[in-house]
């Protein structure tokens, strides 16, 4: 059983992999631009004040215009630092957009606080968090994301669950591409909260 939802998992990664290496940087842009606008008039994201978002690769919606906002609105901002050879992440302070290009970029090409950084708030240390907006390879309408493999969320939203403030509110960002009919997940799988792609 675990091994047909690895497999299961391991294929729909390379589809969608395909599906996104497919999308032209115009189109990744104009879909960008369009959930920036979408997030920004949502409601959870304007009553929540303490927000993680993750800095994007190539392949996923462009956080660059949302994070702009956050520090706009007055709100405080957490991006992921991961550790290599765990699952564990943790969500880092930044105090202004001007201050994503301080950052050092890992081996696999993310930009995050290095591991001598320890002048950060980590989000779960201090108040906790009211919203995070979640990356992902794919998704499907009921909640279920597939991520790159490693877990580092799934485990991140576990502590979260034991934070005095619970769970924050989850929202994927997603291109139309991402969607999928089904995604195969398990117990230790949790699911996201909503998902905005384009149509939805």
């Amino acid at each position: 059983m675990a091994a047909a939802l690895r497999a299961a998992k391991r294929a729909l990664r390379g589809e969608l992999r395909q599906r996104l290496r497919a999308l032209g940087p115009a189109e990744k842009q104009r879909q960008s631009r369009l959930l920036g606008l979408k997030v920004i008039g949502h409601p959870k994201y304007q009553e929540s004040k303490r927000i993680a978002i993750f800095l994007s690769m190539p392949d996923e919606v462009q956080t660059e215009e949302i994070i702009k906002d956050i520090f706009k609105q007055g709100k405080e901002c957490f991006i992921p630092r991961y550790k290599p050879q765990s699952n564990h992440m943790d969500m880092l302070k930044l105090s202004s957009a001007e201050d994503i290009s301080s950052l050092a970029l890992t081996s696999w090409n993310i930009l995050q606080p290095g591991d001598d950084d320890s002048t950060r708030e980590e989000a779960l240390a201090g108040g906790g968090l009211d919203l995070i907006f979640m990356p992902g390879l794919g998704f499907d309408k009921k909640g279920n994301r597939l991520g790159r493999g490693k877990g580092y969320y799934d485990t991140y939203l576990e502590r979260c669950m034991k934070h005095p403030s619970g769970k924050p509110y989850t929202i994927a960002l997603a291109f139309r591409e991402q969607i999928c009919e089904s995604v195969p997940v398990t117990e230790n799988d949790v699911p996201i909260d909503e998902i905005l792609y384009e149509d939805c």
